[in-house]
């Protein structure tokens, strides 16, 4: 059987529970009012009709129950024995193998944390610093949502697993490319870089990471998205992606107006957009998160931050091709 990976975010009802988490062997995650989901008969409308008539009574359209039964649906019948499991933690994270069925703890209903898996937390359970891990997994852990699949990425959780576990002092590589990835932002932020050249700069990173097809928006025909992106999965399924380039220094984070901003160039603009992002060579307030999280939920249209070390980071592993 193949091992799967995924990315768990632990905080029911927005309440940390890493803590609790760890001391417990623990995964845990919320919707805990709707209790039934364990049986294994229910199909997915019956899962998710759970879910939609205890979470979301008054939702005019099954989005949000959609989107909750997507997580739990990953979260009870996906994960099997022997997965391994990241749960990020501020600028670090842990890595869990999962070690048996989720099941119902009716003593935790009141803190909406019912749901849980047995696991054996790895590295004895110590973080891992996100610096180590590579940019798809650093972005992997900042996708919006609770429970995201991540089975694509497992040798690269392996590789941090064994970084961490060595105990080894950082090496030549590691240490150039943190120099280099410094360097970078330092250039994005302070050098020959104007809001134009920052567009150009992540048309050519798109395109480096193996979009078909790109165009940036002329500034007088922006209705909020700045540049397209055109990736085909699989070689058949098109995936168009809208970007709002935000070329902004750490202090002020960008907020949630920018993330608004995109919302309108999604429902307004020219393509129908599969992927929201936000790239911006600064930081993200608590509220542009929110305001990602709460569309993808809304919508189903998920939108990805992306912050200024993620993005160097991004130029750094995947190198650039030249800049039209």
């Amino acid at each position: 059987m193949v091992k799967k990976g995924f990315v768990l975010r632990i905080a029911p009802g927005m309440v940390d529970r890493v803590s609790e988490a760890l001391q417990k062997d623990h995964l845990i995650i919320g919707w805990g009012r709707a209790q039934g989901l364990l049986d294994p008969e229910l199909d997915w409308d019956q899962f998710r009709e759970i879910i939609r008539k205890e979470c979301y009574p008054d939702s005019v359209n099954l989005r949000k129950a959609g989107n909750a039964a997507g997580h739990m649906w990953r979260f009870i019948r996906d994960m099997d024995i022997g997965d391994l499991v990241v749960v990020p933690s501020g600028s670090e994270f842990y890595v869990a193998v999962v070690k048996g069925a989720a099941f119902y703890d009716e003593t935790k209903t009141e803190e909406d944390s019912p749901y849980r898996r047995p696991v054996e937390w790895l590295n004895s359970k110590t973080p891992i610093p996100r610096a180590i891990a590579k940019s798809a997994l650093v972005s992997r852990m900042k996708t919006q949502g609770t429970c995201a699949n991540a089975t694509d990425l497992v040798p690269e959780i392996e590789e941090c697993l064994t970084i961490a576990a060595s105990g080894a002092e950082p090496s030549f590589e590691k240490d150039l490319q943190s120099r280099l990835v410094k360097e970078t932002l330092d250039e994005m932020r302070s050098g020959r870089m104007d809001s134009f050249g920052f567009e150009r700069l992540i048309e050519t990173v798109l395109r480096g990471l193996g979009a078909v097809e790109t165009k940036v928006v002329p500034r007088r025909e922006d209705k909020g998205i700045d540049i397209y992106a055109t990736f085909l999965v699989a070689g058949a399924f098109r995936q168009v992606v809208g970007v709002q380039a935000k070329h902004f220094q750490p202090e002020p984070p960008v907020n949630s107006e920018v993330v608004h901003q995109l919302i309108r160039g999604i429902e307004e603009g020219q393509e129908r957009v599969t992927l929201g992002m936000v790239i911006t060579s600064g930081a993200f307030s608590d509220d542009a998160a929110a305001e990602a999280e709460a569309y993808g939920e809304e919508k189903g249209i998920p939108i990805e931050l992306v912050d200024g070390e993620q993005f160097a980071k991004l130029i750094v592993e995947h190198g650039l091709r030249e800049m039209r």
